[in-house]
């Protein structure tokens, strides 16, 4: 079912562009997918940007790709077509020419072919806290459905966390929990957390289609790990390949009552305020 979008590609962009948030805060706004848009000062963050009019979304993206010229930064998470988008990346790097693209190794070429100057390709190493354009970000592994790792290229899969306008954030990309992950992301005190909720399972995976953890699984982790605000992702947008964010919902209200959540309607903007930094 295709739900027509309630305003125009440049009302968002025009929203996006108009919003300043105090330090403490950050704006972010959900695509579908795991695909969003933070803001903190005047700094604008794409991660894993997916406008493509494909027919096999459930929905039409918000804006058109050429509409999105106003990143500073786009962080790609691994190369799958729905994180590294084909249609989407060529005409943000033909539209801005200052915009820097951080992904892992495995990506490097692909951005290259989809126009990305050499000196705005940036190798996402895992581990390695990196600034540009007033973000701090570090990538980490994620397993999708499992860690693959290559001594060059570092880690195929990633997420990010990302610090920004006094908020932490983690964009944990497409992942199972792996033996480490809680304690990794526990260490980094995060304050809002995406997190993929559509699980796996072997028929799907026959289909190629890749899997990540489920909602359960999404709702123990948010909590072990110790993150304020958990959002759930990547259930919306392909048929077969979906989840119902009630269940993420009722899951933590029946086990964790007190851990903060928010299902973000398609294409809001949520802003986020951390009693943290405010403290």
């Amino acid at each position: 079912m295709n739900i027509p979008n309630v305003r125009t590609g440049e009302a968002l962009i025009r929203e996006i562009d108009e919003t300043r948030v105090p330090y403490g805060m950050l704006a972010i706004w959900f695509l579908g997918q795991v695909s969003v848009i933070v803001k903190g000062g005047d700094t604008v963050v794409y991660i894993d940007p997916y406008l493509a009019d494909s027919p096999y979304r459930r929905f039409k993206p918000p804006l058109r790709p050429e509409e999105a010229a106003n990143a500073d930064c786009v962080l790609i998470t691994h190369e799958h077509i729905d994180h590294l988008d084909p249609d989407t990346i060529p005409a943000m790097a033909k539209n801005r020419s200052d915009t820097v693209y951080v992904a892992p190794g495995y990506c490097l070429d692909a951005l290259a072919e989809f126009g990305v100057s050499p000196e705005r390709r940036i190798h996402a190493i895992t581990g390695e806290w990196r600034e540009l354009k007033g973000l701090r970000y570090k990538p980490i592994p994620a397993a999708h459905e499992e860690l693959e790792y290559d001594s060059a290229l570092d880690h195929r899969f990633v997420g990010y966390v990302l610090n920004l306008n006094g908020v932490t954030f983690y964009h944990a990309g497409d992942t199972t929990v792996y033996p480490g992950l809680v304690d990794t992301v526990k260490a980094e005190n995060v304050d809002c957390a995406l997190l993929p909720i559509n699980g796996r399972d072997p028929f799907r995976l026959a289909r190629n289609i890749v899997g990540n953890m489920n909602f359960r699984e999404a709702a123990e982790f948010a909590v072990a790990a110790g993150i304020d605000t958990v959002i759930p992702a990547h259930y919306d947008m392909f048929e077969g390949n979906t989840e119902h964010p009630g269940h993420f919902i009722d899951y933590l209200y029946e086990n964790f009552p007190t851990q903060k959540s928010h299902v973000m309607a398609r294409f809001e903007r949520y802003v986020y305020v951390s009693g943290r930094a405010l403290n």
